[in-house]
Parts: C-alpha cells; sequence; structure tokens
C-alpha cells in the first residue's frame, strides 16, 4: 500500500509518501509544496497545482491529512483551515479514501509522546524510515501523519480481521 501524508500549511504544504508492506515501511519521497500568487484564490491555486501534480506522479493508494488546531488568530486558521481544504480535495479528486488524524495522536503514534517537539519527530521519522532525506519539518510532519496512518490501517484490518474470526 502506498500512503500519501499530508501537513497542511497555507505557506508550505509538506508530503511525504511511504510504501508499507505488512509492518515495514519505506520511504518513496517527499517535499514541500510552496505557496505562490499575489492573493489567496493564487495561493490555494498554486498549492492545488502542485498537490496535484505529487498525487499523479506518485499514484498513493491511501491519503492522510493532520488535523487544524485552532490558535489565537481568527484570520489565520481560517487561512490554514482553507489550505486544509486543498489538502483533503486533491487525493479526494483522484479518488483516495482520505484519514485525518489530530496532531497529538500523531505525534503519539510517531514518537509515543502526544505532546512532543517537532525535532522528536523528525528524529522518529528519521529512525523509521532509515536513509531519507528529508525536506524540512514540514515534510517530517506529512511523513509522520503518513506513518500514523500506516499504523492505525494495519490495525483497523486487524481488528477486521479478528471480528471475522470469531464470527465463523
Amino acid at each position: 500500500m502506498r500512503v500519501l501524508g499530508i501537513d497542511p500549511g497555507l505557506r508550505n504544504l509538506g508530503w511525504g509518501v511511504i510504501d508499507v508492506d505488512g509492518s515495514r515501511l519505506a520511504h518513496v519521497d517527499n517535499g514541500i509544496c510552496q505557496s505562490s500568487g499575489k492573493n489567496l484564490a493564487r495561493r490555494l491555486l498554486s498549492l492545488h497545482e502542485q498537490l496535484s501534480a505529487v498525487v499523479t506522479r506518485y499514484a498513493p493508494d491511501t491519503a492522510a491529512v493532520e488535523q487544524t488546531f485552532v490558535n489565537k488568530d481568527g484570520v489565520a486558521t481560517l487561512k490554514l483551515g482553507q489550505a486544509r481544504g486543498i489538502a483533503l480535495l486533491v487525493p479526494a479528486q483522484a479518488g483516495l479514501e482520505v484519514g485525518e488524524y489530530a496532531p497529538n495522536t500523531v505525534k503519539k503514534t510517531v514518537v509515543g509522546v502526544g505532546h512532543a517537539q517537532k525535532g522528536q519527530v523528525e528524529h522518529m521519522v528519521k529512525m523509521q524510515l532509515p536513509g531519507a532525506e528529508i525536506a524540512g519539518p514540514d515534510a517530517a510532519d506529512a511523513l509522520a501523519v503518513a506513518i500514523c496512518h500506516a499504523h492505525h490501517v494495519r490495525s483497523q484490518a486487524a481488528v477486521i480481521a479478528a471480528i471475522r474470526k470469531v464470527g465463523t
């Protein structure tokens, strides 16, 4: 299974692609979509085009997006929410199921602590994806989202298999 993880941001939208084979995770690629344009509409279009190119190039089987946390600046939160809309829209347009995870869930899954620092997340991503050259903190967060999704999908599959086994 190929997983696309996305860390939404209006300036920098991180993405990471991993392959999952049972309990094995393998790094495919990662990067950062940097928005460009003089107004919000152009910046969102720029993110849409760049993320669409990632989906086309890597053909993931599923995707996951980090949920937005609300901060004190309502305008900034709203703009981040619009970038998150792009992060949800692009994989959905490609027919992918899209998982959503709270930042604390991602950190707890990858690091073991729900309030881990960015550096800890990046370190654990590198530990789980040896040899991965990470494009920056946003890409590291996106890879962490992909790893989180891989673990949750695998856990859900195990529960479904166990229920079916008990039912027969």
